[in-house]
């Protein structure tokens, strides 16, 4: 979990997107609020070969819940995730939904390691950017029994037909014991009963 601790000077913006107010949460116990938004995308939410676009729509279920230490956040995020298939380099899109639970302290210096509430204002994109990520594929796949590219030619075997081949070139470093191989073969096929 990252240190999302910030120095008095850094205040959040109250309009960000994936910025929440709580001041409409009571501080009791047990008090709990839900909200569905969509938001745009933050930037360099990526892996290798997939990614989910900058200002792409996001769409977060938002559950806020107040606890003796804080709000526990609850979130479900949908999300388009756009990139090129591990095999065969075609383009790729589907969704991805992670869900993420994260509490944020009242008190600023409570746990070093987690997050807290700035004011009565509540960040979720350091959560939300770690989800995402940890969820996006490392080897997307346009479907699951994609043939991929041809080792030869590099053609598209799904769309080079059953017909598609090529014949073995010998390296001319090793052709001079070609000759020797198939006088084995020949001999050690001859032995057998």
């Amino acid at each position: 979990m990252p240190n999302s601790r910030r120095t008095p000077a850094a205040r959040l913006d109250p309009r960000g997107a994936l910025v929440l107010d709580t001041r409409a949460l009571p501080r009791r116990p047990g008090s709990a609020r839900t909200e569905t938004r969509t938001v745009p995308a933050p930037a360099d939410l990526h892996t290798g070969l997939a990614g989910i676009p900058e200002g792409a729509d996001l769409r977060l279920d938002v559950t806020l819940e107040s606890v003796t230490e804080g709000v526990l956040a609850t979130v479900t995020a949908v999300a388009p995730v756009t990139g090129e298939c591990a095999r065969c380099l075609e383009p790729v899109a589907q969704m991805i939904e992670v869900r993420c639970q994260e509490l944020f302290s009242y008190e600023q210096g409570a746990d070093e390691d987690g997050y807290a509430l700035d004011g009565d204002l509540l960040d979720l994109e350091p959560v939300l950017r770690d989800a995402l990520v940890l969820a996006l594929p490392l080897a997307p796949l346009c479907r699951q029994d994609c043939p991929g590219l041809c080792a030869e030619c590099g053609a598209l075997l799904d769309r080079a037909g059953p017909e598609h081949g090529h014949e073995r070139a010998i390296d001319p470093r090793w052709a001079g014991l070609r000759q020797p191989m198939m006088d084995i073969r020949e001999e050690s096929g001859r032995g057998r009963p």
